[in-house]
């Protein structure tokens, strides 16, 4: 009997060949012969599942969103809302090996976005489902209503809050050595803490 195929891991499998490509040579390096190299898998086998480079590239930047969303699936929240949001928060941060290598895929990936108008529309389209996120966590947080819009203020604090935990990420991949976890939760923390003084 023929050893059937999972279409769908091995196009992950190739998508996370190309992150690898990525991180090691740069985005200029991720064409389909150095990528199909690093998954061990020939020319014409990657083929078969993405036609062009700009079809594996837009899949590679899909499945970083897809592996933190179902990380955040998968959490076991407490309960206690500061926890909790700190918790879903830190997904977002590069505080272990497997969200490092997710943030240094995704911040080439955006740059590369600039100048292709099918990835900035993927980027975008993620920039808002995670300000979806920041908006909802800061209902919860200042006791508003998480399926309604929004008041201004609130609005305007969670933007401020996607932008203070995207710029910890950006200075965490960027600046190594300032990645403390407890530290970068405790700027997070604060925040939390200036906006609703216990």
């Amino acid at each position: 009997m023929p050893k059937q195929v999972d279409h769908s891991e091995r196009r992950r499998k190739l998508a996370e060949a190309c992150w690898q490509v990525i991180r090691e040579g740069g985005i200029e390096n991720a064409s389909v012969r150095n990528v199909a190299d690093a998954a061990g898998m020939s020319l014409g086998s990657l083929r078969h599942y993405f036609s062009t480079q700009s079809e594996l590239i837009a899949f590679s930047m899909r499945l970083v969103s897809e592996r933190v969303n179902e990380r955040i699936a998968s959490l076991a929240l407490s309960g206690e809302l500061r926890q909790d949001i700190l918790l879903l928060s830190s997904q977002l941060l590069p505080l272990d090996e497997d969200r490092r290598l997710e943030g240094e895929v995704w911040l080439a990936l955006s740059a590369k976005s600039l100048a292709d108008p099918e990835l900035l529309a993927l980027f975008r389209e993620v920039h808002d489902e995670l300000l979806q996120g920041f908006r909802k966590m800061t209902a919860y947080w200042l006791g508003e209503n998480p399926a309604a819009v929004l008041s201004p203020e609130a609005e305007l604090e969670a933007r401020r809050f996607h932008a203070l935990v995207d710029g910890l990420a950006i200075h965490s991949l960027l600046a190594p050595e300032s990645a403390d976890p407890a530290a970068l939760l405790e700027l997070i923390g604060l925040h939390l803490d200036r906006l609703r003084p216990s």
